[in-house]
């Protein structure tokens, strides 16, 4: 073969656009400039129905119209988010794959002796979506009208009455921990999979309270299916502002919100990554979606990247110490 014939035809196709996309990998191997060139996949750790699932269709629909392919929800419930958290940790680094984690992702690491990730390491972060008041809500068949008089109901009655919650370790379940251990109280940690299951219980009355996301609970609470007694945060939330904090109601510097974000694989190249952190961020401040997360209790964040892993490395340390001074332990 004439090898200068074959440089110039090369450098021919190259100019006129026709050479092999591989000039457009990464060295991860990933065509970028084709991203996204399918469907993507957007697993969620919990039951449909809940506070991160209802998130997480509200972003994935938005997602699907930017990204210009559909975004499919994918349901993997159990573990504390874990099993969903596994699949994309092992997942290929590619940008169609991604999963919506909470805080339990920041409780994990000391909660389970050995987790099949890194929560770290194993992941690229996108963004942290939004930050989540939680409310103590009660089944309207106990007494207690207030937290004082619920308090005052356990301390006569120790270990009659339970809390519910989306599963062991989980924030639901940890916000309901330091709830016990601040206000001195023996009830029932009951865990399920999912919020979802837990709130159908509470409405039911199998179990009498739990902790829950505004998002999941205030419809219950506005047609009087249930009784919201307190928020978790340190100020009132905008969504539901005659509904107290747990400090006004009587337990002094109590404070549990929660928090979702998107991770992608580990080693997703950093031009997608970038893609998905604003697009994402772009999503979050669209006044429709704003206007919607904050009525049910999510305050909107979207940070970059390493504002969001410095975030997670900043939650692993703090809920160490809440999981030791709490005594909380997987059930």
């Amino acid at each position: 073969m004439n090898m200068k014939r074959f440089a110039h035809s090369t450098l021919c196709a190259i100019l006129l656009g026709t050479a092999f996309p591989i000039f457009a990998q990464s060295n991860a191997g990933t065509t970028t400039t084709a991203f996204p060139n399918r469907p993507l996949r957007f697993v969620v750790g919990y039951p449909p129905g809940g506070a991160t699932d209802i998130i997480a269709r509200i972003l994935g629909q938005k997602l699907t119209d930017t990204l210009g392919q559909q975004v499919l929800i994918d349901n993997r419930p159990g573990a504390g988010g874990i099993i969903g958290s596994e699949i994309i940790a092992k997942g290929t680094p590619d940008g169609h794959s991604f999963v919506l984690v909470t805080t339990s992702h920041g409780v994990n690491p000391s909660l389970y002796p050995k987790l099949p990730y890194d929560s770290i390491r194993s992941f690229s972060p996108i963004t942290q979506v939004a930050t989540l008041q939680l409310v103590l809500a009660v089944n309207p068949s106990l007494s207690a009208k207030n937290v004082r008089e619920l308090i005052a109901l356990a301390k006569a009655q120790p270990g009659k009455f339970n809390f519910a919650s989306s599963g062991s370790g989980q924030s639901l379940h940890l916000a309901g921990e330091l709830f016990k251990s601040m206000a001195g109280i023996n009830i029932v940690h009951i865990p399920y999979k999912g919020s979802a299951p837990a709130r159908t219980d509470l409405l039911g009355g199998q179990v009498q309270m739990m902790f829950e996301s505004m998002i999941g609970i205030l419809p219950f609470v506005t047609n009087g299916k249930l009784r919201a007694l307190a928020v978790s945060g340190a100020q009132r939330s905008a969504a539901a502002p005659d509904i107290p904090t747990m400090a006004e109601a009587g337990v002094a510097g109590y404070e549990a919100s929660g928090w979702v974000g998107i991770l992608a694989p580990a080693g997703t190249p950093k031009p997608i990554v970038g893609r998905l952190n604003a697009d994402t961020v772009k999503i979050l401040q669209m006044p429709d979606v704003k206007e919607l997360l904050s009525r049910n209790g999510a305050e909107p964040v979207g940070s970059t990247p390493d504002q969001f892993t410095a975030f997670i490395r900043t939650e692993i340390t703090k809920w160490a110490r809440v999981v030791k001074e709490s005594g909380a332990r997987l059930d």
